[in-house]
Formats: C-alpha cells, structure tokens, sequence
C-alpha cells in the first residue's frame, strides 16, 4: 500500500480538494483507495457527504485505542463510501482534543502506523487529510507516508507560510530512519494575473526541486464537485482542474514506480 499525506500549516489552500481527487481518480483506475481524515474541521469527511457529528466510530476512537488497536475496531471506523473503491476513516471534532490527551504517552506518533499496518493488503493506496497545525495528528500522517503532498496557493502569503511547512517537514526527516518524499503542488493557479503569475516564478525558484511542474488552476467545477459531495473526476471529467490533478496523478506514479 502506497500512502500520501497532503497537508501545509496554511489552511484554504486546495488540501482536501487535492486528497478526494486524486482518491477518485485512482479509483477509476481500479484502484483500492483509502482516504483517511485527520482534520477535526473534517472537511473531506463533509465532502464525502457525511456528517461527522452523527457517526459513533471515528479515526478518533482509532488514536484513543493507541497500540492496542484492533482489526474489529477498524471495522468498525471504517466505512465504505457510496463511490466504488473508495473507502474512508471519518474525522470527529473529538480529534482537537488529543494533543492534550495522548501528548505524555509512549509511541503516540505511531498511531496510524500500526492501524495501516493492519489493512496494507485491504488497499493500493492511502491518502491522509491533515490539519493545518503540527501535532500529533500531523506527525502520526507523516511517519506512516512514503510521499508528502504539499499544495499551495500561489499568491505570495501562502509562500511565507510555506516555509514554516518546509521547515516542519525537514524537522521531521532528521527524526526518522526513512525519510519521505516531499511535492509541492501550486493550486488555486490563476494565469490572467500578474500575481499568481509572479507566485509561482517564485516558488520555483525558492524550491524547484521539489515543486511539481504543472499547475492547478482555479477552476469552479473543482468547488461544484465539493457541493455535490463527489470527487471531480466523477462530476467533470474534462473539467481543467480534473485534467491538471490527472497530470498531477502520472506525475505521483511515475515517481513512485522510481523508488526501490
């Protein structure tokens, strides 16, 4: 099972639209796709078309358990989603609550590790939605991921918080034995201005061994997609930002039929 996580400490900047269209895309490539949401906001949660109030098992309950973590107990969080080979962990507000709660607890980075370690023959592919903050949420998504996503909006603000993010990430290398890969996706890519035009020149030029050649751009059909709670492959297939996420997605495999 090939895990990405997709986060930034910056939030609105395309992280959810990025986790469920590439799941959708995989997918229709027959793929077995895990999306997991570690956002107490649970926006890809919401997304999915699930109200994240009303249900009794959540990745939560998944931290809560910790190492004693159970098959059943995935089971039971894990539900499968009205759109074929996408399954999901839903997120809870509860989630907010356990930086405090497991923060003096042994191997609470791990978490998620050890849950996936259960069910990597279940699916191809993991995608983890993060919060926009670094914590316990962030760095069990980040142990466990083989490639992180990073999408930003290219508008010079969302830059400066992008180095706040890089230098998170490289702290978290020095901190394990097998570093992950890091892609910084542009989105939100608007050409008919000087702005995002003079953004992007500069995040090429700040990372460019790291930031994706292609662009998303700003395309409506990506938020239609997210009303109708359905993966923008499925909703406009020919739609620009569809096409850019599938260029993105060769992009990914490419990358990953490279490693060892």
């Amino acid at each position: 099972m090939i895990v990405w996580t997709v986060a930034n400490q910056k939030g609105g900047v395309g992280k959810t639209t990025t986790a469920v269209t590439l799941a959708g895309l995989l997918a229709a490539r027959g793929q077995r796709v895990l999306v997991i949401d570690c956002d107490p906001h649970a926006s890809l949660t919401y997304y999915l078309g699930l109200d994240a109030d009303t249900l009794e098992i959540t990745s939560y309950d998944l931290f809560l358990a910790g190492s004693a973590v159970t098959a059943e107990l995935i089971d039971e969080a894990t539900i499968t989603t009205r759109f074929e080979r996408i399954a999901l962990w839903p997120a809870s507000v509860a989630l907010a609550t356990l930086d405090r709660s497991l923060s003096q607890q042994d191997g609470t980075g791990l978490v998620l590790k050890r849950a996936l370690a259960k069910v990597r023959d279940r699916y191809d592919h993991a995608l983890i939605d993060c919060p926009p903050v670094l914590g316990v949420l962030m760095v069990n998504a980040l142990a466990v991921s083989r490639r992180v996503l990073v999408p930003v909006q290219t508008e010079f603000l969302a830059l400066k918080g992008l180095e706040r993010m890089m230098h998170t990430l490289s702290i978290m290398q020095g901190s394990r034995s097998e570093t992950f890969r890091t892609t910084i996706v542009p989105t939100m890519y608007d050409r008919r201005t000087k702005a995002s035009q003079l953004a992007l020149q500069e995040l090429i030029s700040l990372y460019r061994d790291q930031v994706w050649s292609g662009v998303i751009p700003i395309d409506t059909r990506l938020r239609d997609a997210s009303t109708l709670h359905t993966p923008a492959n499925i909703v406009s297939p020919h739609a620009r930002g569809v096409v850019a996420y599938t260029a993105l997605l060769e992009y990914l495999l490419a990358l990953e039929e490279q490693l060892p």
